[in-house]
């Protein structure tokens, strides 16, 4: 009896995986992370409208009306946001292209697919920190406290480099100068390197803690030694802005994020006046496009150069002198 070809369903997924995002195109952990739950809630969508086991499908199951099915499931079912709805699509895609690099058989299967359109979303202004507001949240944390010198050191250094907090509980020792000239080497997204300056408080802010680890591991710990997780950096922001709201009420009506201390350092950038490609390569973006997002954030940079346009274009009522009558006219006045 002859036995059946196994279906390389399985084998696509683990060379998507295991080759393609972590070596090929350098993925991070989290987008691998998001890419992997993308294609988990997707399997699991397949295997209950056929019902049957996620072993059971194939790579015939992978059409775009079952991926179009998903998208709807996704945004009506799950309440999902158009914007998370397209990082789905995404994420598909990718493993879709994967798939047709190595199967060209099914060549218009996957062109159907990866001809699906994203959703057209409303673009929302970054919200980002006034240096008032991460001042008052930096402050707000008690150097005496445990862990509160490193809850400084990190938030000095969001502020500082405009890290994403994957890059910052990623940073090592050996990654750091923290003597003149002082810097970081940071490893963005697609394994992009760059190099930040650190402000003098930050590199002191760091030194103790860059000692007590060994070359290669992350220098921000929580409580049990452990490398601090993201879930963890967040609770240590959203701790320290409910504290900063006491003396800052308008932080109470606010959730502070790790990238609102991004977004605060792209926004303070600008204002200061450092040109759009300076920044864009100060927060490792691929494009400038994206930077100039910031652009449209600020609202007292829109009145600096409206007001800057307004002078520009003479229009700018000029005090003149009052009128006064002379004494001959009121004299010809007074003889008719």
């Amino acid at each position: 009896m002859m036995r059946k070809e196994q279906d390389p369903l399985l084998a696509s997924v683990q060379s998507f995986f295991q080759d393609y995002l972590r070596n090929v195109r350098g993925a991070s952990d989290h987008t691998v992370r998001a890419y992997r739950d993308t294609l988990r809630l997707f399997f699991l969508f397949l295997a209950s409208g056929g019902r049957r086991p996620i072993a059971g499908l194939r790579l015939d199951d992978i059409q775009a009306e079952t991926v179009l099915a998903f998208l709807d499931h996704v945004e009506s079912k799950r309440g999902n946001s158009p914007a998370t709805r397209n990082c789905r699509l995404a994420a598909i895609r990718s493993f879709v292209q994967h798939l047709l690099r190595h199967d060209v058989t099914r060549a218009d299967q996957y062109g159907r697919i990866l001809a699906i359109s994203t959703r057209r979303k409303t673009l929302r202004a970054a919200r980002y920190l006034e240096p008032e507001a991460a001042r008052a949240i930096i402050t707000a944390i008690d150097l005496g406290a445990p862990h509160g010198r490193r809850d400084r050191a990190l938030l000095l250094f969001l502020y500082n480099t405009g890290a994403r907090v994957s890059e910052a509980l990623a940073v090592r020792p050996r990654e750091l100068r923290l003597d003149r000239p002082q810097h970081v080497r940071l490893h963005g997204k697609g394994n992009k390197e760059r190099v930040c300056p650190l402000w003098p408080e930050t590199a002191a802010a760091l030194r103790p803690m860059a000692s007590d680890v060994a070359a290669d591991e992350p220098i921000f710990r929580n409580a049990r030694g452990a490398p601090l997780t993201r879930d963890g950096a967040a609770y240590v922001i959203g701790k320290y802005a409910r504290r900063a709201a006491g003396k800052m009420p308008a932080l109470g009506s606010r959730r502070v994020t790790p990238h609102a201390f991004r977004h605060g350092c792209a926004v303070a950038l600008l204002q200061s006046g450092v040109d759009l490609t300076v920044i864009r390569d100060y927060l490792g973006h691929a494009s400038v496009a994206t930077t100039s997002r910031y652009l449209t954030t600020n609202l007292k940079m829109k009145r600096d150069v409206l007001g800057a346009f307004w002078k520009r274009a003479g229009l700018e009522k000029r005090p003149g002198s009052r009128w006064r009558p002379s004494p001959k006219l009121l004299a010809f006045l007074e003889s008719l």
